[in-house]
């Protein structure tokens, strides 16, 4: 298996990508490839200076054929939600609104990616990522497609959950899947800290907040965290950025560990996130978790909203 990543797309998100994967000595070798070459070869010998502090060998910029080779390719290319006007709490669409001009771009994109490196596992970063991934994989004629589903979203969950505990966000075991973006579920019912149930943990806490207070101000945060990041920063990128270095550290190395990536699910008829076991082929096997029965219904509606946006491109893909 090559230890090569391919980052398509060098915007905020692409370039997070390009220095988590560099930082974390994700891979060998890293090529970054945008529609704007000059921005690509300046990323590339910035990042290329702290070379001697890492172990990754070589950071290069190029086209599609230097994609070769690659064993992952993040695509990153597309409008990002600040761009497209998909800043709005109150609009159901979400990133979703963001869904047709991307499309557009991936239609493009993706056949030249398969082109260069057909062996590749290919993971959709750009909003939005579910239903471009299900794209992607039309496009690409294969199955060895993810996107980066649910797990930002579970990294955020878990990191509100520990800062109203005042825990470390390790000790927390938490769940969100579903669509990425305004469906999501986020499974309170089999949250765990220590191994110890939520509401448990928040009296020997001595936290005063009930769990239903503590859920709605949690379910804002994390469900507009990008949002928020975005009202401040204009793009929501460094996490992202070190999940897709995790990602691609998993596929590369074969880990065979457990994410909730976004993959095509014949069950449900559409890609979506599920704890997922992510491995040198994508996805290597999916886990069904336990549901309340109002979190398998939300489920269900986030599934629903997913095939519908996914057949709302189908077009894309002829």
């Amino acid at each position: 298996m090559p230890d090569k990543v391919g980052v398509v797309g060098v915007g905020a998100v692409g370039q997070a990508c390009a220095f988590a994967l560099m930082l974390r000595g994700s891979a060998r070798e890293i090529v970054l490839v945008d529609r704007t070459a000059e921005r690509a070869t300046a990323v590339a010998t910035d990042i290329r200076y702290a070379l001697p502090l890492s172990s990754t060998i070589e950071i290069t910029s190029g086209d599609w054929t230097d994609l070769a080779g690659a064993g992952v390719v993040l695509i990153c290319a597309g409008v990002n939600e600040k761009g497209g006007g998909a800043t709005d709490r109150d609009d159901g669409q979400g990133r979703l609104k963001l869904l047709e001009k991307n499309a557009s771009v991936y239609a493009e994109v993706v056949p030249q990616i398969v082109a260069a490196a057909p062996e590749a596992v290919l993971v959709a970063v750009t909003d939005p990522p579910d239903p471009l991934a299900e794209l992607t994989r039309a496009l690409a004629g294969h199955d060895r497609v993810l996107s980066t589903g649910t797990t930002i979203d579970t990294l955020r969950f878990r990191t509100h959950i520990a800062a109203q505990l005042g825990v470390n966000p390790s000790a927390v075991e938490a769940l969100v899947v579903g669509e990425h973006g305004t469906t999501e579920v986020m499974l309170w019912s089999s949250v765990r800290v220590g191994g110890t149930p939520l509401d448990n943990a928040l009296v020997l806490s001595g936290d005063p907040a009930s769990l239903s207070d503590l859920r709605a101000q949690i379910e804002r945060e994390v469900r507009y965290a990008n949002i928020t990041i975005i009202e401040g920063n204009d793009a929501s990128q460094f996490g992202i950025g070190v999940m897709c270095a995790r990602i691609s550290e998993a596929i590369l190395r074969d880990e065979r560990v457990v994410l909730p990536v976004a993959a095509y699910r014949e069950r449900y008829g559409v890609t979506i996130a599920l704890p997922t076991v992510v491995g040198r082929e994508g996805a290597a096997g999916d886990l069904e978790p336990s549901m309340s029965e109002d979190e398998r219904r939300a489920f269900e509606r986030s599934a629903s909203t997913l095939r519908d946006a996914a057949h709302s491109i189908a077009g894309r893909s002829s």
